[in-house]
């Protein structure tokens, strides 16, 4: 079985740094194939007026920048193909369009995201994306 294109969703948690350290593994044993790193931010705010809502765009942007530049090394010292995405809106949603959209064999990401829930088993987002993914998902621990 070859996996030509993996998605991997990154919120900085550990459980996403360890899905993605999984899907490298398992794009390098399956013979090849592209890793589609993603991340979504929050909407941008709507109702601020210049200069501050340039500034909160700054800030967002800079966040999610920060987010994604240790998986970036990650990937870039892995010899695998990958491009990244940095989208605005809801994650589960989406995470289930884009795997739509790019025609993706897999979904690998973490059991929870980094949120405040500590007395759940599942993340609402890895549990929302369970139930509307185009293909299969892997859930790593």
């Amino acid at each position: 079985m070859k996996l030509d294109r993996v998605l991997v969703p990154v919120d900085g948690s550990d459980c996403a740094k360890r899905a993605l350290s999984c899907a490298v593994e398992l794009v390098r044993n399956t013979g090849g194939g592209r890793i589609l790193l993603m991340h979504c931010h929050r909407p941008f705010p709507k109702l601020l007026g210049e200069p501050y809502l340039q500034e909160a765009i700054d800030r967002i942007q800079e966040s999610a920048e920060g987010v994604v530049a240790p998986h970036r090394r990650l990937l870039d010292g892995s010899g695998i193909e990958f491009t990244e995405f940095i989208l605005e809106g809801a994650p589960w949603d989406m995470i289930t369009r884009a795997a739509e959209i790019e025609r993706c064999d897999l979904i690998v990401m973490g059991s929870r995201g980094c949120t405040d829930f500590q007395g759940l088993i599942l993340g609402s987002v890895t549990h929302r994306v369970l139930h509307s993914a185009p293909c299969p998902v892997l859930v790593v621990r």
